[in-house]
């Protein structure tokens, strides 16, 4: 390389000083040294950079061609730093996160409107995706954050506790156990339950949560998430098993949530790559999820 960094900052301080001695307070450095390191990059490139006529230092034609290069190269250097800034004070960027389709309906809006507001010319990428498809997408780095009950472990993966997410029973508020404090499991023989598909988490869980009972298990409707089941609650289609952080989304009226006894957890985590250093925006958006979960703890 016959120009390095340092030959092009000389060479541009004297183009705009006019002067060996203009460079070299500019720069901080002697004049002989500026002197020395000029002359070795005119060596370097096989050609004159600057003439001294009259006692005056002046740059030669091929000097002011390299000259207007050097200047292109400087407005880089100055994009690259206030990028490098931005970063920095996150004020750009992208975020790329996945969640579960009921935490997009309940805690991710929130958190998403605190994150946005102090972060505006950020953009972020929200996906709704279920576990199953969660996994891959932060294994090959398609998101960078995932939230979700998730219960499957992998090497790659860090998952951060987040919410505690207890299982409630949902009735119709006209239902004869809508005034009880707490129902059991035993009471669910005998009851339209709606139900899930084994193939994802919450109904699996179901599953552990009933048994093997024929009668804790009569269902005719399934469906593949937890908001939907408390529409068909609210309709009058039965009775449903649901994850609390479901009920902090829509306003369900005609609703009533009741705890499950004894109790079952179906535990929400933020995943990320073990092995992968997160950006500092994803740090500060896992701040902010956890932030809103003490406060629903202290609520609660």
């Amino acid at each position: 390389m016959k120009l390095n960094l340092r030959q092009i900052e000389v060479f541009r301080a004297i183009m705009l000083s006019g002067s060996i001695s203009g460079a070299s307070k500019s720069l901080f450095v002697s004049q002989p040294a500026v002197s020395r390191l000029i002359s070795y990059t005119e060596q370097r490139l096989g050609m004159l950079l600057f003439q001294r006529i009259k006692g005056r230092l002046y740059p030669t034609p091929e000097a002011r061609k390299l000259f207007e290069e050097v200047g292109t190269l400087y407005q880089s250097v100055q994009r690259l730093n206030e990028m490098a800034e931005n970063l920095a004070e996150n004020r750009v960027g992208q975020l790329r996160i996945a969640c579960s389709p009921n935490i997009g309906q309940s805690l991710m809006p929130r958190a998403m409107a605190i994150f946005c507001e102090r972060h505006p010319e950020v953009h972020v990428t929200l996906h709704t995706l279920i576990s199953s498809v969660m996994l891959p997408a932060l294994l090959n780095q398609q998101i960078e954050l995932g939230i979700a009950y998730m219960p499957v472990s992998h090497p790659s993966l860090h998952a951060r506790p987040l919410h505690r997410n207890r299982i409630v029973v949902v009735v119709p508020r006209q239902h004869r156990m809508a005034r009880r404090t707490a129902i059991n499991v035993d009471d669910l023989a005998g009851e339209r339950l709606i139900g899930y598909g084994s193939d994802i988490p919450l109904g699996q869980l179901q599953q552990q949560i009933v048994g093997n009972d024929p009668a804790r298990q009569v269902h005719r409707i399934e469906v593949q998430q937890a908001h939907v089941a408390c529409a068909m609650v609210q309709a009058g289609a039965g009775i449903a098993l649901v994850d609390e952080i479901t009920l902090m989304g829509p306003v369900w009226s005609e609703i009533v949530a009741l705890p499950l006894l004894p109790s079952v957890n179906a535990p929400i985590h933020l995943f990320h790559l073990e092995m992968e250093p997160l950006s500092r925006l994803a740090q500060e958006f896992i701040d902010i999820a956890e932030s809103l979960d003490k406060v629903d703890a202290l609520a609660a």
